[in-house]
Order: C-alpha cells, then sequence, then structure tokens
C-alpha cells in the first residue's frame, strides 16, 4: 500500500465540507491551521504539494447571507466570486507562518482538454513547483457553468494530478474510503482497503454524495480514479475532518487506496505515443544522439519541418534518413518551428518577436 512519505508530488483535493462550517458559512481555521502543518511536514521531506480546494461558493454563500439550499447559477457565480478572494487568503495566511509561498491558479476542465492551453498550465504549474511554492487550485466557478452544476472538483484533481506528474493524488472527503453500498444507509456497506482494477461490479457500487455542501459524490470520485490510476497516478479516498488528516492517514488512518499500475512518466509516454501526429520534425545526428540520452530537442538540431500543425499539437520526430525516433507536443506551430529551425534558441526572440520557450519539445512530452 502507498504512502505519503514516498510521494514525490503529491495533490491534495479538500472538500467544501472540510472549510466551511455548514451551521454558519465560516471558515474552519482551525482545521486549516492544522492542514499548513501537514503541508509543511510534507514539504520538509522533500514532497512538492498541489491544493485543489473547493469552498469559494461555500464560502461566498455566508458571506452574502444566501440560502443553503442549491442556488441559481447566477447566485452560485456570485457567491463563487466573493469567495474565491477569501479562500485565497486563507490558504497565505495559513501556510506563511511556514514560510511557504502559495499561488492560486483557476482553472476550467477545459484547460485539461485543450493541448494548447493544457500546456500553458502544466508549465505554469510546474515552474511554481520548482521554485517552492504549493499552487491552490480551483475551478474558476465565476464563469463556469456545468461546472458549479455537477460539481468536478475530484475529477478537476485528477486532471491537475496527471498534468504534474503526480503519483499520488488524496481526496479529502467526507467519508473514509470507498463502500460497496452508502454506510449511512446500510449498515453492512464494507469498505474496500485496496483497489487494484476499477471493474463494472466497483463502478456500480458507486453512490450519491452524502454532505449537503459538498457537491461531488462517490460517483465523480470514481471517475477521478481512473483518470489517475489510468495516468500513473494512486489515489486515497479518506475522510479529513480530524486535526492533521495527511497525518492520519500516514499513520492508518480508514482510506481507500486506488492503485496505479504504472509510473505517471511511462503513462504520460503511452499517451503521447498513442496521438495522431500533425506533422514532422526532421533532427541531425547531433540532435538525435542527445535525445538519445534524454534531451529535449532544440531547434539548432532541426533541419526540416513538415504538415501543418498548431502549439501543443503531436508530431513525429525523424532521423535524417527518414527513421522515426519518436514523438511529442511541439511548443510552436508548424510556421513558427519553420522560421527558428537550424537557430540557437537565444535567437528565437529575435525572429519570431517575442521570447518563446527554449525547446521545440521538451523532454517531458517526448515519447522515443
Amino acid at each position: 500500500m502507498a504512502t505519503l512519505t514516498s510521494a514525490k508530488r503529491l495533490v491534495i483535493k479538500i472538500g467544501s465540507a472540510l472549510l466551511v462550517d455548514r451551521s454558519d458559512g465560516a471558515l474552519r481555521k482551525d482545521w486549516l491551521l492544522a492542514l499548513a502543518e501537514d503541508v509543511a511536514w510534507l514539504k520538509s521531506r522533500g514532497t512538492d504539494v498541489v491544493l485543489v480546494s473547493s469552498g469559494s461558493i461555500a464560502l461566498g454563500r455566508g458571506a452574502l447571507g444566501l440560502a443553503s439550499q442549491d442556488l441559481p447559477l447566477d447566485q452560485s457565480q456570485a457567491a463563487a466570486a466573493v469567495g474565491q478572494i477569501r479562500l485565497a487568503r486563507a490558504y497565505e495566511e495559513a501556510l506563511a507562518p511556514h514560510g511557504i509561498m502559495t499561488a492560486q491558479v483557476l482553472v476550467t476542465l477545459e484547460d485539461s482538454a485543450n493541448r494548447r492551453r493544457y500546456l500553458n498550465s502544466r508549465a505554469t504549474l510546474n515552474h511554481l513547483l520548482k521554485m517552492g511554492v504549493v499552487p491552490i487550485v480551483n475551478e474558476n466557478d465565476t464563469v463556469a457553468t456545468d461546472e458549479i452544476r455537477y460539481g468536478d472538483n475530484d475529477r478537476l484533481a485528477a486532471q491537475i494530478a496527471l498534468t504534474t506528474g503526480a503519483d499520488q493524488l488524496i481526496l479529502l472527503s467526507d467519508v473514509d474510503g470507498f463502500y460497496s453500498d452508502n454506510p449511512q444507509s446500510n449498515p453492512d456497506a464494507v469498505r474496500f482497503e485496496v483497489v487494484d482494477e476499477i471493474t463494472p461490479e466497483i463502478e456500480a457500487m458507486a453512490g450519491d454524495g452524502l454532505s449537503g455542501l459538498s457537491k461531488g459524490g462517490m460517483i465523480t470520485k470514481l471517475l477521478a480514479a481512473k483518470t489517475a490510476t489510468g495516468g500513473g497516478c494512486a489515489m486515497a479516498i479518506t475522510e479529513g475532518s480530524a486535526m492533521r488528516p495527511l497525518t492520519a492517514l500516514e499513520n492508518g488512518a480508514n482510506a481507500t487506496w486506488f492503485t496505479a499500475q504504472v509510473t505517471p512518466q511511462l503513462a504520460r509516454k503511452r499517451w503521447i505515443s498513442s496521438m495522431k501526429p500533425q506533422g514532422a520534425l526532421t533532427v541531425d545526428a547531433g540532435a538525435e544522439g542527445a535525445l538519445g540520452k534524454g534531451k529535449s530537442l532544440l531547434p539548432a538540431g532541426v533541419t526540416k519541418v513538415t504538415g501543418s500543425f498548431e502549439r501543443g499539437d503531436p508530431v513525429e520526430i525523424l532521423a535524417t534518413d527518414g527513421r522515426k525516433l519518436g514523438q511529442g507536443l511541439c511548443t510552436y506551430s508548424a510556421d513558427e518551428a519553420a522560421q527558428i529551425k537550424g537557430q540557437k534558441s537565444s535567437k528565437i526572440e529575435s525572429i519570431l518577436g517575442y521570447q518563446g520557450r527554449t525547446a521545440l519539445i521538451h523532454r517531458d512530452d517526448m515519447a522515443l
């Protein structure tokens, strides 16, 4: 079974019911301060941490004095706008005493589906993590529609886990794992310790959410597990209301772990390999040798650009004799790649008129 201290990069999803007191809509500050201690503990062990947090609508609802039942879309968006600034400030104030800087990252599921926006999100998140920052990720509920209606922060957390190459995803929830049935209505329901494969039988056991504040139910958690484990990221569902819930999980608190069969890196490379290439980059012998050593593909090593593709599209990487060396996601369009091929990366800005990325294909976006 996985342990938190073995994770190199960890994504933690935090549900609304954990952050916001359902009686008055106020922030559960003591709980958040205890969570901050857990984050500091993990970072002290060398683990990168990303927090995917619900709570903006719940906080905004309390601040605006809105009804506790489901809100119309316009009121949900207004509540999110009011609550988001409070949510970001709360995390900043909780983590700052530990010397941890935070960053607010607002995304939607479209940012993972669109390759160009995906590359932008991935680059931003990875750069923040390299600088030791803890990103606080939330859906942009002020403009979202179906995201608010169905509450997909569980799935968003899984997408963020894959985007950042995390090896573990923890869903801090209002339930302590995945059960064979709803444990509140069926006392004979059995909690699974480990799920190695999400079978149709497992899927049939998923039920509705149990809390009034959290919109995501067990179905969305199971969808998150399928996304995460398919991308090489193990996932756990655990009850998070205890103080320092991550320490509790490490010490054996109830949870269900969904295991990943491959590493995030291998899963990503399989995904890239499965895409239909939109063009090709032919490289010289020097670049071929560098790629064999795990290097990124720089413009200087490219001798020919073929096809019509946009930034983020998959392209083949060809040797001078036409052999396919692999393929990857190109950081430039075909027109831009043709302009900078054979040139040093330092000349990209003078050629294109803007400061672009150093590599045509980063090694993390390449499958050889």
